[in-house]
């Protein structure tokens, strides 16, 4: 059973469980979160999660001296991995793939769909800055071999080039390709790779925690009427109706 299935049975107990709603008042609900204990240390695992895995090398290097909670990576690690995210942000593809081969040349050798969205952005960027003529002979000499291998890799190849059709790319049907998210994406799938050969989590497990608290609260809603978090960021409770 996971945590928060856990601290929600010991929260609501066997209330939750009959077949009309009980209503559980603020008092006995903040006493009942009294009775969960939740280890400091576990929480500054969580925060220290969150920090190297999103890249916060500084706040990272901070709350380790302040708390001394030691991550599970070598914090120099993550400058680096950040250079790398920063280069795809900005367009600069080249740049990050000469990165990531200096950080592990493994990483693309076994990621052949990373590579091709890396490749794939590349060609984005050319279209982006006019060079027609580049661009089309860079799909055809990099991306179209792969587009043969694998028929993803050739739709997305196609959707690509179909960018080269239009003057007014707003009338685009393929035109989020040029939005800033398309580098986004590409650059988070990059971060999620160097993260899993550094054998740490892609994701954040504090983001997914908040996602399960979501869902647990909506299932508690269908058998219990109780003070409930409604603004995640102050976690204040809201009082139950009556």
């Amino acid at each position: 059973m996971s945590l928060f299935g856990i601290v929600i049975r010991q929260l609501v107990g066997n209330q939750a469980m009959a077949t009309s709603k009980k209503v559980i008042t603020r008092a006995d609900w903040e006493k009942k979160l009294n009775d969960v204990k939740v280890k400091k240390e576990d929480m500054n695992k969580l925060v220290m999660n969150f920090l190297v895995t999103e890249g916060f090398v500084e706040a990272a290097e901070k709350f380790r001296f302040e708390s001394g909670t030691e991550p599970d990576i070598d914090l120099a690690t993550i400058t680096d991995r950040m250079e790398v995210k920063k280069a795809v942000q900005s367009g600069n593809v080249e740049d990050a793939i000469e990165k990531v081969n200096d950080l592990n040349p493994e990483i693309l050798d076994t990621n052949p769909q990373l590579f091709f969205h890396l490749q794939q952005q590349r060609l984005i960027e050319l279209i982006r800055n006019g060079k027609v003529e580049e661009a089309l002979e860079f799909a055809q000499e990099e991306l179209a071999p792969r587009g043969e291998e694998n028929q993803g890799f050739l739709e997305e190849l196609e959707r690509t080039v179909a960018l080269l059709a239009f003057e007014d790319v707003t009338n685009c049907p393929v035109g989020e390709l040029l939005d800033i998210s398309q580098r986004l994406k590409t650059a988070s799938e990059v971060n999620a790779a160097i993260l899993t050969s550094q054998s740490h989590e892609k994701d954040p497990k504090l983001p997914s925690l908040l996602k399960m608290l979501i869902w647990v609260q909506n299932q508690l809603d269908e058998k219990a009427t109780y003070p409930r978090i409604t603004d995640f960021s102050t976690a204040a409770l809201e009082d139950p109706a009556t």
